[in-house]
């Protein structure tokens, strides 16, 4: 990491707006957005450029080989059809942005025939509109239901219709109960069932294009961050700090953001709403990634505001050591929970056990298209790793009524073991050693 040519500890300038105007009740991200101007930003922040033309979007041709996949896995599962709601699925096999709300709007693809849409008679142009620009073209069937009508009985029609009376149905894993339920009502003679291995099947392993997708939203966070850790200075709030992540990550063309946890209430893993005040020796901990083309970056870095102590040091020793066993660990046939296995082993060794006593949560989890999904590195999970398998890997110590420390990179599975998206963090005191200028 280049020095800076200010001192973080007695930087007062610009980046003091942001403190400033908490004090008056605007947020420094606020008072960011309200000049015309990067004269109202810390230095470090406005210098930062967009990446946003880095970023290429996914293609039609890639979604159609995604449905063709499940259409595959669907056969090796015997399901018949499955049933994508509003939400990251529909988005991943379609390009659709559709929310999940108590109005049914789903799209059925069957495993042989054409895929058709439910949806409110009144979203109808709205879903042709997102539909006609995907992979099925103008080439879609959307059957429509009004307020008083049921969506399930037209679910039940358009399987009938195309031969599916009985047989295996499955349903996305975030589909509500109460649809999945109409859904078994208007068509007794199908087993709903989980569609999680096709739809996670799909999902879990990443391509290339997804990789890079990723490996670029991993990149605008760590820069994000570190133009923040060079803007710090005493006196800011966790909510000010947490607003000039948000507008680091607009300058490089994303939307972003962390959560941010000062002192003592770093040692909660998902931090605390009190208000906090960074002060000199304070450690920060920062949680939270951003968006690129669809897919998630998930950072966590731990620093300090002047000098650690030494006990802050060696935590943050171990914490790494544990980050880097599980790397290690991670590879094309090794179990999920081994990686768990490996990084907890360095850290209860340390003498911070037993088990989750210190370190209170599993290893990580899958990231791609949401921050959290399959599959998760954590004990009883015997799936075997596979090249382009994306996952957290994000160890932590966690000292209640003092402090916690925990560094979290993105990596993937390649043919010869793991790698990281994004350089570790070096030290406590170098946090940002490993990036280049």
């Amino acid at each position: 990491m280049s020095t800076p040519t200010f001192s973080r500890r007695h930087f007062l300038g610009a980046s003091t707006i942001a403190v400033a105007a908490t004090a008056c009740g605007v947020s420094g991200g606020q008072a960011a957005r309200s000049g015309d101007s990067d004269d109202d930003l810390p230095k470090p922040i406005a210098a930062l450029t967009s990446m946003a033309d880095q970023a290429t979007p996914i293609s039609n041709d890639e979604r159609r080989a995604r449905l063709d996949k499940a259409r595959e896995l669907m056969g090796r599962n015997r399901v018949d059809a499955i049933v994508l709601p509003g939400g990251t699925s529909l988005r991943y096999f379609t390009g659709l942005q559709w929310g999940i709300s108590e109005r049914l709007l789903a799209l059925v693809l069957p495993a042989k025939g054409k895929p058709f849409m439910v949806a409110p008679h009144f979203e109808e142009a709205r879903a042709m509109e997102q539909l006609k620009d995907g992979p099925f073209g103008t080439d879609a069937d959307i059957l429509t239901w009004q307020e008083h009508e049921s969506p399930y009985a037209l679910i039940a029609k358009g399987l009938g219709d195309r031969g599916i009376r009985s047989g295996t149905l499955g349903a996305e894993e975030t589909l509500r109960f109460m649809f999945a339920d109409g859904i078994g009502h208007a068509a007794p003679n199908l087993k709903v069932v989980s569609a999680t291995p096709v739809t996670a099947g799909c999902r879990m392993v990443k391509d290339h294009h997804e990789l890079a997708l990723m490996r670029l939203a991993s990149a605008a966070t760590l820069r994000a961050y570190r133009a923040v850790y060079e803007s710090l200075a005493e006196g800011m709030t966790q909510a000010s700090v947490r607003d000039l992540i948000s507008t680091a990550h607009r300058k490089l063309g994303f939307t972003g953001g962390a959560s941010v946890q000062v002192g003592e209430y770093s040692a909660l893993p998902h931090g605390s709403r009190t208000p906090q005040t960074i002060r000199e020796g304070t450690i920060i901990m920062v949680d939270g990634g951003c968006n690129v083309e669809g897919y998630q970056s998930d950072l966590t870095r731990t620093f300090v505001l002047g000098k650690p102590t030494d006990k802050m040091k060696q935590n943050f020793d171990i914490v790494l050591k544990a980050q880097t066993a599980a790397l290690a660990a991670a590879k094309p046939g090794a179990e999920c929970q081994s990686v768990d296995a490996a990084a907890r082993k360095v850290i209860v060794d340390a003498g911070y056990g037993p088990d989750y006593t210190y370190f209170s949560h599993r290893l990580g989890h899958g990231i791609g298209m949401d921050g959290h999904e399959w599959p998760y590195l954590v004990r009883g999970n015997t799936l075997a790793m596979e090249v382009g398998m994306t996952f957290s890997d994000e160890p932590g110590i966690y000292i209640p009524g003092e402090f916690g420390v925990r560094l979290e990179d993105d990596m993937h599975i390649t043919p010869s073991g793991a790698e990281l998206l994004t350089p570790q963090s070096p030290s406590i005191e170098t946090p940002f050693g490993g990036m280049n200028s």
